[in-house]
């Protein structure tokens, strides 16, 4: 997709946050667009996590703007995000693993029935129609979640992002301590969501992953974006060399 054929979704404009002494973000800018996939990497302690639990509306930035299409923002909560269109899919996913798959993709937000009762047929039959139209394979909607693999329980979070207007997707390590046909599957999906049209934002210390997955990195480091580069134009050492500090970061 060429840069000018692009819808902006969101934009972070000199995003700061101190803790006490630490400068965890010292203005980080930030673009991230509709049908493509950005990489954040970066060390440990480099920002990444302060800056996107900052775009879940997890913590409060001291200063600086999140601007999700077009509308401007100080500061984000967690439910605003949500309302807004912005999901994260954390590590530990966040599903109860002793019920169904279709329970955990209306978790919290069921469909009353008479405004009393949950409409359990229509949890299952909209979870089906949405599992259908991502492409995401599962045994059954009745398969308990504890009983899926990794690949497949990553499908239920993402699944259940986008139920409830996830327009961005924000992947926290997506494929931390997953086998290798589920990290496969996992990939899959995630570069499916790109081509879908959503935006994706995903968090990973595996550059062969990022370079197979994201159209672009943003590579961080000590609270500042060193560079924001086309992933076809820079190599793999040349973004350890950024990360590492071999490369000038900006004053």
């Amino acid at each position: 997709m060429a840069e000018a054929e692009k819808k902006l979704f969101l934009q972070v404009r000199n995003l700061k946050k101190s803790y006490g002494h630490v400068e965890a973000l010292r203005g980080v800018d930030l673009d991230v667009y509709t049908g493509e996939i950005l990489a954040v990497v970066g060390d440990n302690g480099a920002g990444k996590s302060t800056l996107i639990k900052s775009l879940a509306g997890a913590l409060v930035p001291d200063s600086g703007k999140i601007i999700v299409e077009g509308q401007t923002y100080e500061q984000l909560n967690p439910r605003q995000a949500l309302d807004l269109g912005i999901s994260t899919v954390y590590q530990d996913l966040s599903l109860v693993n002793c019920r169904d798959i279709a329970t955990n993709v209306f978790l919290g937000r069921e469909p009353l029935k008479y405004r009393l009762f949950i409409d359990k047929k229509k949890m299952v039959q909209d979870s089906i129609a949405l599992f259908n139209q991502l492409k995401i394979h599962i045994p059954s909607i009745h398969a308990l979640v504890g009983r899926l693999s990794g690949g497949q329980r990553q499908g239920v979070a993402v699944a259940r992002a986008i139920k409830f207007g996830g327009k961005l997707l924000i992947f926290d390590e997506p494929t931390a301590a997953m086998g290798i046909q589920e990290t496969a599957a996992t990939l899959s999906l995630i570069k499916s969501l790109g081509k879908q049209g959503y935006a994706v934002i995903i968090i990973s210390h595996n550059l062969h992953q990022v370079f197979s997955l994201a159209q672009r990195i943003c590579i961080i480091r000590q609270g500042l974006v060193v560079d924001t580069v086309s992933t076809a134009d820079i190599t793999p050492n040349q973004v350890v060399s950024m990360i590492t500090g071999a490369a000038q970061v900006p004053s």
